[in-house]
């Protein structure tokens, strides 16, 4: 098979969260323990870091990343979803995989994926511990796709666990509740392996202390660290909680025996999409007029996203706005400034949610524009309508971002 044709089958015959919803969730690790054994166990020949949490996961994960490639390390990063490529969920040193390894994978295991039925993440999990243990990675950072306990990533025993923070997403899979929802997230917590908790958040951090406590795991709150003289070239403010648990993530690593510098962070900080490709975090996409786009889809995320929007200097303001068909609307609508010029559109997925329904359902709390029949209708037109002094922000979901870049 060629490379498109290998996707096309990847995408199609097998489920996704993120197309389909939760015909794609498991509710065990035997598909992804069956895949290691099938593969020889390669997770177990690198040393990892795992990272979960409803907001912060990929950028705190590019960060880590970047760091320990400034350190002279050689990096896996694992990450999702992807925005424009589908290697981007498989990087070492910044860089995609080959096209030919993606092909060779499925090639040599397709039988195998069809006799178990597995779902297109834990193939691309397995793909991606096979390509960090064939490359000879140091270390690798592992994001969580969705939760923490039964996510297919959960069968490594990390240096470090990581948990940004807890919030109300995917709540169908995880809980009602945020404490429901922070003990599927501290399934990730392992036996005497340290973990690092991002924030402080009353009503769940007896969640992780009790788990830490089981399992013996030393217990870090980031949000103790000073970072006041530390810098990113993510631009969002709230990158400064992500980077306060980075830090904390490398000092943690320090006591294990990873050498990492001062400087070795500085620069780190300050060339996260340089050094590993990151995009969608607060991107500035355009000067005149401004255009920013972000993947916060999330109330907690946008909240954050918003706020800072509201800073910006402008004339008028532009949203162009798409959600998939399972968000919870009256959670995150509230959010968004009611003076702003909607363009309204569905993301070119399955799951996109139809730009006319969404219309309805904004106009609900007064959020007011017109509907495109895609985004890049929405796009040229907010383009055409804005002025130079006026700000154009692009979110409401990935896949939304993704289609714009």
């Amino acid at each position: 098979m060629k490379y498109t044709d290998t996707l096309n089958w990847m995408f199609s015959q097998l489920p996704m969260y993120q197309r389909q919803g939760n015909t794609a969730f498991r509710k065990d690790l035997t598909n992804s323990i069956a895949l290691s054994k099938h593969l020889n166990f390669p997770e177990t020949t690198f040393k990892t870091i795992h990272v979960a949490g409803t907001n912060g996961k990929g950028s705190t994960s590019h960060m880590l990343a970047s760091i320990l490639q400034e350190a002279g390390y050689k990096v896996g990063l694992y990450t999702s979803p992807h925005l424009k490529d589908f290697r981007e969920r498989i990087k070492i040193n910044g860089k995609l995989i080959k096209k030919i390894e993606v092909i060779n994978f499925i090639k040599n295991n397709k039988s195998f994926f069809e006799a178990h039925n597995l779902s297109f993440f834990e193939m691309t999990v397995g793909l991606a511990f096979e390509c960090f243990a064939k490359h000879k990675v140091d270390i690798a950072v592992v994001e969580v796709g969705l939760g923490g306990r039964l996510d297919s990533t959960n069968i490594i025993t990390p240096e470090v666990s990581v948990i940004t923070n807890i919030g109300y997403d995917h709540t169908q899979f995880l809980g009602e509740t945020l404490p429901e929802i922070a003990f599927e997230k501290a399934g990730i917590i392992k036996h005497k392996v340290p973990v690092v908790i991002g924030e402080y958040q009353e009503e769940i951090f007896s969640v992780f202390e009790k788990i830490a406590s089981e399992k013996s795991s030393p217990l870090f709150l980031a949000a103790t660290q000073e970072n006041s003289t530390y810098e990113s070239d993510l631009k969002g403010s709230y990158q400064v909680h992500n980077i306060k648990t980075v830090l904390q993530t490398i000092a943690v690593l320090k006591t294990k025996g990873f050498v990492v510098s001062e400087k070795n962070s500085r620069n780190g900080l300050q060339k996260v999409v340089a050094n590993t490709g990151l995009m969608g975090r607060w991107q500035v996409l355009n000067e005149q007029p401004k255009v920013i786009c972000d993947t916060a889809h999330n109330a907690e995320g946008l909240r954050y996203v918003l706020k800072q929007l509201q800073e910006e200097k402008f004339d008028q303001l532009h949203i162009i706005l798409g959600v998939v068909n399972d968000k919870d609307l009256k959670s995150v609508l509230p959010l968004f400034p009611k003076n702003a010029t909607y363009y309204f559109c569905r993301p070119n997925i399955p799951r996109g949610l139809d730009a006319h329904e969404f219309q309805q359902q904004c106009a609900k709390f007064q959020l007011m524009g017109e509907a495109y029949n895609s985004v890049e209708s929405a796009y040229k037109t907010a383009l055409d309508k804005a002025g130079k002094n006026d700000l154009i922000y692009i979110g409401g979901s990935t896949f939304v971002v993704a289609e714009v870049l």
